[in-house]
Formats: C-alpha cells, structure tokens, sequence
C-alpha cells in the first residue's frame, strides 16, 4: 500500500488574505485535516468554502494523537495538518509529529507561509541579520532566570511571544535583567487593531500601564550592544595595575607571552609597554 503524506500548512496570523493559493490547495485535497482547534480551524474552512473533517491535535494530545496521524498516513490518506495561526511547529503543535514521519520514513512537506516572527522583526527597526526566537518565555522567575541568564550576553536580537494578562510582568523582568534596551512591542499583527510600539522597555512599560494591553504580543528586543561587552569587560580590570592585570590573566591558565598580547589588547596599548611589566613575572 502506498503510504500517504502529511502537510503542514501555515494559516493567517490575524488577516486571512495572507492564507497561500498553495495553501488552499492542499486543503482542499487532503482527505483529512489535523486542528489544534477545531473551532477555529473551522471558521477558516468555511470562509473559503472547504468542506473536510477534522480532528483535534494540539499540545495536550499531541504524543498520543501523532501515532494515530502515523497510522492513518500508514493506511494512504493525506492529511493536513494547521495550528490556529502561523507555522505548525513554531511554538505550536507539529514538530512531534515531524520527528515520527522522519523514524517511520513518511513523507511530509512543510509549506511557507504566515508567521509573527519575522513579521515583527523588519517591523521593528532592530537589527534583522541575526536574531534568537524564545516563543514564551516560563511563567515562574525560577524556570525563566536560567533562559534570561542564557540570552543576557547575547549580541542577536531577541525576540518572544506573550500573552496580554502576563505583558506587564515580563516587560519588568526583562527590563531587571537584561537592562533599559531598546524593544519593539508588536501588538496583533496583520488584524485590524495592528500596532507597533517602539522605544525602550520602561518606555513600554509605562505605555502599557497607561494603555490595558489586549491581544496577541510579539516582543523584539535589541542585543546586548558593543558598547556594554566592552564596559563589562573593562570593569572586570580597570582597578587593577597592568603587572596586576597580567597576573590575573595568567591564573586564569595562560602563558605569560599570550597574557601580555590580550592585556595590551585590552588596555589598548603597545604590547612593549605591557612587557616591561612582566619581567619579574
């Protein structure tokens, strides 16, 4: 028996028009349709006058219900697979079902499509050559202060999703942790109440408690600058002597010939002039 294929098929993110013609098409012809919410997925469906039967998949079922999608593409049908907005997989169900297709030698095809990220990334003005996608971060100061501590060092953009109830407190914790950096707030992207808040963290702070934050939030948040590696770096040897600098370089498990070229390095200064405090070294 020929084995069937799974889709994974991105959907709007708030303005259904971004839904693909490729999209649609592959919608139409699959013989089932995985939804993470049926309900949802329905309104899309009806909107566009497809008729399919759906099942549930989402984040609650999803290792119990991927085996059953395995057996049903084991049997030949084709079978969709949607979140309620965006790319499946990307901070929603699917890369489950992905890992099992990959161990059994099914065939799947991920189609392009609508997702925040990048949507609220060139909206922001923040550098776009290199960035870091968190999704959530953890609701507890325990689970999320290692992920922070992780990222606080980090030169990429940074970029997270939340949930309007739980802004005001992230917006303070990343503030605390990572500093006063410049953010883009992306507030219901592509939908009709689209707004985009640029500025700093407290900026957005004090903008969202004057203003109840509603709707779905991507956050993009410039990287830890040049500028503060350099002051961090500096404080680290700025009350020490430069015999005192090198000795300090040494215990850390270099020879003394490398110390004196990274102390000079450091201090922006000859490495002659480093030198000439090493030789009772």
């Amino acid at each position: 028996m020929v084995k069937g294929k799974l889709y994974l098929v991105p959907t709007p993110i708030g303005n259904l028009k971004d839904i693909t013609l490729r999209a649609l098409e592959v919608l139409e012809n699959a013989d089932i349709i995985a939804a993470e919410d049926t309900r949802q997925s329905l309104k899309l469906l009806n909107h566009f006058n497809i008729k399919k039967s759906l099942f549930s998949y989402h984040q609650h079922n999803e290792q119990g219900k991927s085996e059953d999608i395995i057996s049903k593409l084991e049997e030949g049908l084709n079978i969709a697979l949607v979140t309620d907005a965006g790319t499946p997989g990307i901070s929603d169900p699917g890369s489950v079902i992905v890992t099992k297709c990959i161990e059994r030698g099914i065939d799947f095809e991920v189609l392009p499509g609508a997702t925040a990220i990048t949507t609220a990334l060139v909206y922001s003005g923040i550098d776009t050559t290199k960035f870091v996608f968190r999704g959530f971060l953890p609701r507890e100061n325990k689970e999320r202060k290692p992920v922070i501590d992780e990222l606080e060092g980090v030169k990429d953009t940074l970029i997270f999703y939340e949930a309007p109830h739980r802004l005001l407190d992230t917006l303070t914790y990343l503030r605390d942790n990572l500093g006063d950096r410049k953010i883009a707030i992306c507030r219901e992207l592509t939908k009709l109440h689209e707004q985009i808040f640029r500025g700093t963290i407290n900026d957005g702070i004090n903008h969202f408690v004057e203003n109840r934050p509603r709707g779905e939030f991507v956050l993009v948040i410039e990287g830890k600058s040049e500028a503060e590696i350099k002051a961090e770096k500096e404080a680290l040897w700025s009350d020490l002597t430069i015999e005192e600098h090198i000795i300090k370089v040494i215990e850390s498990g270099i020879d003394k010939k490398e110390a004196i070229k990274i102390v000079a390095k450091e201090r922006g200064i000859p490495k002659k002039e480093v030198y000439k405090y090493s030789t009772n070294l």
